[in-house]
C-alpha cells in the first residue's frame, strides 16, 4: 500500500446520516471512520497530548493498515526553540508507541514566525530526529522559506536526511471570488505550493473549497501528480481540508474517483459511498 487518504480528524458530528449512518454516537467515530479512510492528520495531539489509555484505545478501533499521522504538540513546535525540545520529542514519541504500524509519519507545523534566521536550530532538531522510532516531515510556513536560497537549502537538508516537506495546497480557497464562508479559513497561510518530495514519503494537505465543482481542476492536477509519484515508488498521505468540514468526505473521496477513472493504483476505500458517487459524477463530470 503506497497511498493512504483522509480527512483532517475523525469526530464531527455533522457526518452522521453522510459519512457516518444515522444515530452514530460519538464513541464510534473513530471506528467508523477507520473503516471509511486509510489514514488521518492527527491534529487533536497538537492541541494535548493523549493519556497511555487513549493511545491503546485508538490501536485498538482501527484496523491494520490504517495511519494516524499525527501533528507534533505545540509545546514542541510553538514555544521557541526546537533543539531545546527535544527531550518533549521522545516523550510524545514514547506516548505514541502503542499505535505500531498504526503510525504514520508525524509532522511539525511551524509557526508563520519561524523563518530561515532560526536554520541552524532547524537543523539541530532535524538531525536529532529518532528515526529508528518513526517516519518525521516539517511544514513551513515562513514566506522566506518558499524563496532561495533557503528553499533548496532546506530542501537538501531534509533530503539528506529523509525528513518529509509537507506540502500545502490552499489554492483552491484563494483562486477563487471571493467567498464568506471562506473568509475563517483564509487565516491558513497563502504560500506557494511546492511540488518537492524530499523522502520515501510525501505528506499534502489540500485546503478544499467548500463547493465541489471549484475543486475540480485541482483534484485533476493532483491525480497525475499522485500518478506520477507512485510510479517512482513513493508513499502519499493526501488529507483533506474543507472550510465546512462536513464537505470534506465528499471532496476526499472525489480525488479518489479521479485516481481511479485513471486506473492509478491506489487501494480501495473501504466504504459503501454509491449513494455520494453518484453526485460527485453529476458535480465534476
Amino acid at each position: 500500500m503506497r497511498f493512504w487518504l483522509g480527512c483532517a480528524i475523525w469526530a464531527y458530528k455533522d457526518w452522521v446520516g453522510d459519512l457516518f449512518p444515522a444515530g452514530s454516537r460519538s464513541a464510534e467515530f473513530l471506528s467508523l471512520y477507520s473503516r471509511r479512510f486509510t489514514t488521518v492528520e492527527g491534529n487533536t495531539t497538537f492541541y494535548s497530548v493523549p493519556d497511555a489509555d487513549t493511545v491503546q484505545r485508538w490501536a485498538r478501533e482501527t484496523p491494520s493498515g490504517f495511519h494516524f499521522c499525527l501533528k507534533l504538540p505545540r509545546a514542541i513546535t510553538h514555544q521557541g526553540l526546537l533543539a531545546p525540545k527535544l527531550p518533549e520529542l521522545r516523550a510524545f514519541l514514547e506516548r505514541m508507541q502503542p499505535l505500531s504500524n498504526r503510525l504514520g509519519p508525524l509532522f511539525a507545523q511551524l509557526p508563520p514566525s519561524y523563518g530561515p534566521e532560526q536554520w541552524q536550530d532547524l537543523l539541530m532538531f532535524l538531525k536529532a530526529l529518532p528515526f529508528e522510532q518513526a517516519s518525521f516531515a516539517v511544514e513551513v510556513r515562513h514566506p522566506a522559506w518558499f524563496q532561495e536560497p533557503a528553499t533548496s537549502r532546506l530542501n537538501a537538508a531534509l533530503t539528506e536526511l529523509g525528513v518529509g516537506r509537507v506540502l500545502l495546497d490552499s489554492r483552491p480557497i484563494y483562486d477563487c471570488p471571493d467567498d464568506p464562508q471562506l473568509h475563517c479559513e483564509r487565516r491558513k497561510p497563502n504560500l506557494p505550493l511546492q511540488r518537492t518530495i524530499t523522502a520515501p514519503f510525501s505528506l499534502v494537505r489540500y485546503i478544499s473549497h467548500p463547493n465541489l465543482e471549484q475543486n475540480q481542476r485541482f483534484l485533476q492536477e493532483w491525480s497525475l501528480q499522485i500518478e506520477q509519484w507512485l510510479t517512482q515508488n513513493k508513499r502519499i498521505y493526501f488529507f483533506v481540508h474543507c472550510p465546512i468540514e462536513a464537505r470534506s468526505p465528499r471532496n476526499a473521496y472525489a480525488l479518489q474517483q479521479l485516481l481511479e477513472q485513471r486506473a492509478v493504483p491506489v487501494p480501495p476505500l473501504p466504504w459503501d459511498v454509491s449513494p455520494i458517487s453518484d453526485s460527485i459524477q453529476l458535480s465534476l463530470f
